[in-house]
């Protein structure tokens, strides 16, 4: 989490998702994001972001919220620098101690808000499972210091979960306790057409496409199964064709691209 700090509520919002994250980044995460069905939604994570903001090889990318840095160090191979930034001292130093250990040496893991990177500028800005847990007035002003973010000609890919997602009405059902593990009080399913209005008003391009429908959720419920969740991301590409179904996906794209 790495949500810009602007006014009393925000800063509450904060403290609150920083309490929450230093606990899960300090066990919980790092076993669970290395399970093989959660790699393997992390690469097909990177393979989306790689196509649908044409990152170049000689790119300089900034990641918000990244966490642990499990997505941005299988983006690192396919970039020129990735600059990972997370609210959260825990994950920091987990991803520090991850990218040395693998031998990555184009990354950097930046603790603080977006405040920390004020003044630089980045080809692509990607946000995985960042927006929704920002409060309504921060969700609203986003946009706009992203574009502060992004050279001319830049890129920024988002992805969150969707208020008409079948699997979360399924899960809330069947197991109601489940979705504590991953959320926070202050996180929230977003409508994905009204979060698109808001990158409109700010960039000439924007995109809507929705990522999944039961894959993601089955990476969550069964990360040890890999082959189950590969079975699953070829259910949902099939399924995503459909219009009906394709609005209850569980999670929604947002691209957006700069003049």
């Amino acid at each position: 989490m790495a949500a810009p700090e602007n006014g009393p509520d925000t800063r509450q919002v904060l403290e609150r998702e920083l309490r929450y994250h230093e606990e899960l980044y300090s066990g919980f995460a790092q076993m669970h994001f290395a399970r093989p069905a959660v790699r393997a939604l992390r690469r097909n994570m990177v393979r989306r972001i790689l196509t649908r903001t044409r990152i170049q090889p000689n790119a300089r990318v900034l990641s918000i919220g990244c966490g642990i840095g499990d997505t941005e160090l299988l983006l690192a191979p396919h970039t020129g620098h990735v600059t990972c930034l997370d609210l959260s001292p825990a994950a920091i130093r987990q991803g520090r101690a991850d990218a040395e250990r693998q031998g990555i040496r184009n990354v950097e893991f930046v603790e603080g808000t977006s405040d920390a990177v004020a003044g630089r500028k980045f080809d692509a800005v990607i946000a995985i499972f960042f927006l929704h847990h920002l409060p309504d007035p921060a969700l609203e002003r986003f946009p706009r210091e992203l574009n502060e973010l992004l050279e001319p000609g830049g890129a920024f890919y988002s992805l969150d979960p969707s208020v008409n997602r079948l699997s979360g009405k399924v899960g809330r059902l069947l197991v109601p306790k489940l979705m504590e593990h991953y959320q926070t009080d202050d996180e929230r399913e977003l409508h994905p057409g009204r979060t698109a209005e808001l990158f409109r008003s700010a960039f000439p391009v924007v995109h809507l496409d929705f990522y999944d429908f039961g894959s993601s959720p089955l990476a969550g419920l069964f990360p040890g199964w890999a082959a189950g969740y590969h079975l699953a991301r070829w259910a949902d590409n099939a399924i995503l064709t459909l219009p009906p179904l394709r609005r209850m996906g569980s999670n929604f794209e947002i691209i957006a691209h700069k003049d």
